[in-house]
């Protein structure tokens, strides 16, 4: 089995690794999960699935990945019309349940648009600056329950939030097996009635992702993977070069990656008042 971390990967997680490292020295060795490689079963699939995007760590080989940092270039879709990216920057946080993404975009027009949108765990908003309104008088936050939905798919239906979200599901989630390729279908937290399907490359990397709620199908497409980070902190974390979103067939962002940082650095979104309050 390959090496797949060097120690900088474990930033964040080294109380997690203190209790099996103490272990090892004392020359008790924790037992590892280790299923075979033509295992088909649901436990083993999102064992592949998490080990293949790399993001089982430490010496018991735990699912440890707490934030992301992503950036891309690409087209998101605005009233309709298509937005050329010159900035995007999603920050996910998986333990707070939230996400926000920056963006810069023109119009075919020539007309800037800028936006912060945030969520998490049961609120979503949108933010005039990085920030806003957690000091009062500082920068608006706008309220946007009507999207909370929306952007909890888009964050449990990444390529690192899907995995996270199926071995969530417990016994809601299943798996069925289409010659080499494994088809994942799970709960979306804190989403009632959205299910996801997600379909699974030889490689045990998320290709589809279909997520209904109700009237409601996103799809979500990926390809490309590999270790995204800088070319100085290669970890064998591996995360989509290609991702396409569409609502109700309709293209809502098509984005091409262009860094990662999946170290777990520092990522927060805390709730303002004129939000929670709302």
């Amino acid at each position: 089995m390959k090496t797949k971390f060097a120690f900088a990967a474990a930033v964040g997680v080294l109380s997690v690794l203190a209790a099996p490292m103490a272990l090892a020295q004392r020359g008790v060795v924790p037992g590892q999960y280790r299923p075979a490689a033509d295992a088909k079963d649901l436990r083993a699939t999102i064992f592949h699935w998490q080990w293949y995007m790399g993001m089982l760590r430490g010496a018991q080989e735990m699912e440890l990945v707490s934030t992301l940092e992503h950036q891309a270039t690409g087209t998101i879709m605005l009233g309709g019309q298509p937005c050329a990216l010159s900035a995007y920057r999603v920050s996910n946080n998986y333990l707070k349940s939230g996400s926000r993404i920056q963006y810069t975009c023109k119009l075919a027009n020539g007309q800037e648009r800028k936006a912060i949108e945030v969520v998490s765990g049961a609120y979503a908003w949108d933010e005039d600056m990085m920030g806003a309104g957690l000091v009062e008088g500082v920068g608006k936050a706008t309220p946007r329950k009507d999207l909370l939905n929306e952007r909890l798919i888009r964050l449990w239906s990444g390529p690192q939030g899907a995995p996270k979200a199926a071995a969530m599901g417990g016994d809601k989630t299943t798996v069925t097996w289409n010659g080499n390729k494994p088809t994942l279908t799970y709960p979306i937290p804190g989403v009632p009635g959205a299910i996801a399907k997600a379909t699974l490359n030889d490689q045990f990397q998320a290709e589809r992702i279909e997520v209904r709620q109700g009237g409601v199908v996103t799809e979500f497409t990926y390809g490309g993977y590999k270790d995204w980070n800088n070319e100085l902190n290669l970890i064998d974390a591996f995360y989509a070069g290609k991702l396409t979103e569409k609502k109700n067939g309709k293209v809502v962002c098509d984005l091409n990656t262009t860094v990662t940082e999946t170290g777990n650095v520092y990522v927060v979104m805390p709730v303002p008042r004129s939000v929670s309050g709302a």
